[in-house]
Order: structure tokens, then sequence, then C-alpha cells
């Protein structure tokens, strides 16, 4: 799902191995890879996922300076794809704790069958006051994942406390027996390995009951990564499952499930906007689109939301009445980039038709920036928005 209204065109460790069809096949490997990071919600801690092809143990070692003078042990399950093939792998997880804020380490994972090579991560700074930086992005696929190496180069120089992948991953994981999802998670190692990589389902992982998303990632909380919330710097951010409301074969309890979590979620982040004025959702499936096909976002009520007020059109970002969307669908993949309607729908802002990314900073209670990245214009920035709020708190929608 490549759709753009401000349109803009995962400490664990997970090992998998691609083994190969033709030829002599290849034994087994222990040796991780597919590393990334995702952020467990408690402060000074760290997940770490990676795959490995042979059950090994779950190891870490973890260091301020040399040599590797901390280690963690974890688990690990087996995850066998809902494809022909019946592909096993298996997903280690481990769970790093007092972590000290702002602090760089440096990591390996494995065991002593095989090893990674080492990488880097900053551990979050705890409590609200100070300034967070993401990437955010839906929409990458394993083949044309064209934001994809600028954003390695942003990682590299330090740019970004943490990303956020809203939906769509690989186009598919589960394609070819999942060796797409083994592909995808290798290409993005060099970003979701020092970062913390926090994700939500699209409809693109819909298959076997989103079984890959579901193994493949860590997230907070208890639901598979469906829908969790976590806090960073001056900001309650909500991840939430807009495909509960499509794939209802899955089960409708999943439907109301959510909504009364979300419900209570949203009452105690609304109750604690004196300490986290901000309130940021995402969720794969936007609310509202000006695109030229038949999505759900078209039309005038969707399944996700219905319509609300906006705010004056001189300042439209200055103390808005309503929740601010932003539409980041277009970091690459196979399907390339969702046309628009001819002329854009009420709702609509701006409309930029090329590949490329969202930073967000969350500057303090009162400010976030927000820039577009053209990847087609060798990362011009062809939007800029300050979104300004009153000390009682705003919502936003990505």
């Amino acid at each position: 799902m490549c759709s753009f209204p401000r349109c803009w065109a995962c400490c664990c460790l997970l090992l998998l191995f691609s083994l190969e069809v033709q030829g002599s096949p290849k034994p087994p490997s222990a040796a991780p890879e597919q590393v990334h990071l995702s952020y467990s919600g408690e402060p000074g801690s760290m997940t770490v996922t990676w795959t490995t092809w042979v059950p090994v143990p779950s190891e870490y070692g973890l260091q301020p300076s040399e040599p590797l003078p901390f280690q963690a042990r974890g688990t690990f399950s087996p995850f066998v794809d809902g494809g022909i093939l019946r592909r096993k792998l298996y997903i280690h997880r481990v769970s790093l704790q007092g972590l000290l804020p702002g602090v760089q380490y440096v990591y390996r994972c494995g065991s002593a069958q095989g090893w990674s090579r080492r990488f880097r991560f900053r551990a979050l700074k705890n409590g609200p006051h100070w300034s967070p930086r993401l990437a955010v992005f839906g929409d990458l696929g394993a083949d044309n994942p064209r934001a994809l190496p600028r954003l390695r180069r942003d990682t590299l120089q330090g740019m970004y406390d943490a990303v956020l992948h809203v939906g769509d991953f690989a186009y598919n994981m589960d394609q070819d027996n999942a060796r797409v999802g083994d592909r995808f998670m290798k290409l993005i190692e060099p970003v979701a390995a020092s970062l913390p990589y926090m994700t939500c389902p699209g409809n693109h992982e819909e298959r076997y009951n989103f079984s890959n998303y579901k193994a493949r990632f860590s997230m907070p909380g208890n639901t598979e990564g469906l829908w969790y919330s976590w806090d960073l710097g001056p900001a309650h951010i909500i991840s939430f499952s807009t495909e509960v409301y499509f794939f209802l074969h899955y089960g409708r309890h999943l439907v109301e499930r959510q909504f009364h979590w979300l419900e209570s979620d949203l009452q105690k982040a609304n109750k604690n906007r004196a300490v986290r004025p901000w309130i940021i959702t995402m969720g794969h499936r936007p609310m509202y689109c000006s695109n030229a096909d038949l999505d759900d976002c078209t039309w005038h009520e969707s399944k996700v939301s219905t319509p609300s007020l906006g705010t004056s059109q001189e300042m439209p970002y200055t103390h808005p009445r309503g929740p601010v969307h932003i539409i980041t669908g277009s970091a690459g993949c196979e399907e390339l980039l969702t046309p628009f309607t001819l002329f854009p729908r009420p709702w609509s802002a701006l409309r930029v038709k090329e590949y490329g990314y969202t930073r967000l900073h969350i500057l303090n209670g009162t400010h976030v920036h927000i820039q577009q990245v053209s990847d087609d214009q060798d990362g011009k920035i062809v939007d800029d928005v300050w979104v300004v709020r009153p000390l009682l708190g705003r919502t936003m929608y990505l």
C-alpha cells in the first residue's frame, strides 16, 4: 500500500538465513543475522532480536568500552512460515536492562557457534525533558527501497533516536516461503541494529494472520506488536492496527479488544498531558487521502475514522483544533508510487509524489518540527512544518 493529506509521495537478536535452492544445500547456520533493536517501554531498556537457522543459545555481549564486559542471555523460539516449504527459523530475543541514558554501547549477539559483527546504539534518554528525533516512513520493500541508502547515511551520522516504520514491509515478508522477509530484514540491519525500530502492521503483512510480522518484530506489550504505546521525551506514542477493521476473518474480537485498550490508553495519556503534552498515534491506513484508487481513505468517511473540523487556513498548524495528519508512505517498494486524484480533496494541505521519508523532531512540549525529505531530489526538504500547540496538549496521527 503506497499511499501518500499532508501527503508525502525494531535488546533481542534475530537471525534469519536463506538457503540456496539450486546446487548443493548449505548446512544450516548458527550465525546471527537480521539483527534489530526495539524499545520495550521501560527506561534504561532495549530489546535485541535476531535470527538463526539452528537452535543455539541466545547470548549478548555489551560494552561502553573495550572489551565486552557485560553479557546477557535471552530466549529463542521457532517460527515456521506458512508457505508450502514450511521453512523454520529461530527467533532470538535478549532484553537489556539498566542501560545508562544517552550512553553509546557496542554489542554483538549470537553464541559460541557463531557471533554477529559488532554494532552500536545509544540508549534512549529518560524523562520528558529532551528532544527526540525520529525517522518516519511506511511502505518500504526489499525491491526498490529507494529511501534506504539515505536513511543508512542519516543513521551513521547520528541524526535519529528511533525509527517509526508505519506498516508494509518487504512486499511481502511471506513471499518465496519467507525468503523475501529474510532479505528485507538483512537490508534494514544497518539502520535497525543501531536504532530502536518501532513498527505497526500494514495490509502487506496480513498473510497467515500476520505471522511473519508477529514473529520477526519485538514490540512492547503482549499483543504481538499489533497495538502498544510507549513514552519518548515529551510525547506519548501510540501504535495501533488499522488492519483489524479490514481482515475480520482473523477475529472480530480484535476490533473490540483494540478499541477498549486504545480508549483506556488515551484516557491515561490525556491525564498525563502536564508531563507529556504530545500524543502521537501511528497506524498504517490513513484516515484521509487523495489517492486516485479505491482505497478506503478516499471516501468521505473511512473505516478508520470519521472527519472532524479543522482549523484556520492562515495558520493551520498553530494551536490546531484537531489532530494533524501526516501520510508518509513513499520509502520505496515494488508497487512504485500511487497516483493522486486530479484535484486535491478538501482535507489535503500538500501532496508530494516523490520517494522519500519524514523527519520528526519533538523539540519540546509546545513545538514539533516535521520535514519531508525527497530522495528524488537528492535529499532536498520539500516540506517543512512546525506544529505549535498551547500548553493543554495536542494529538498527531501518522
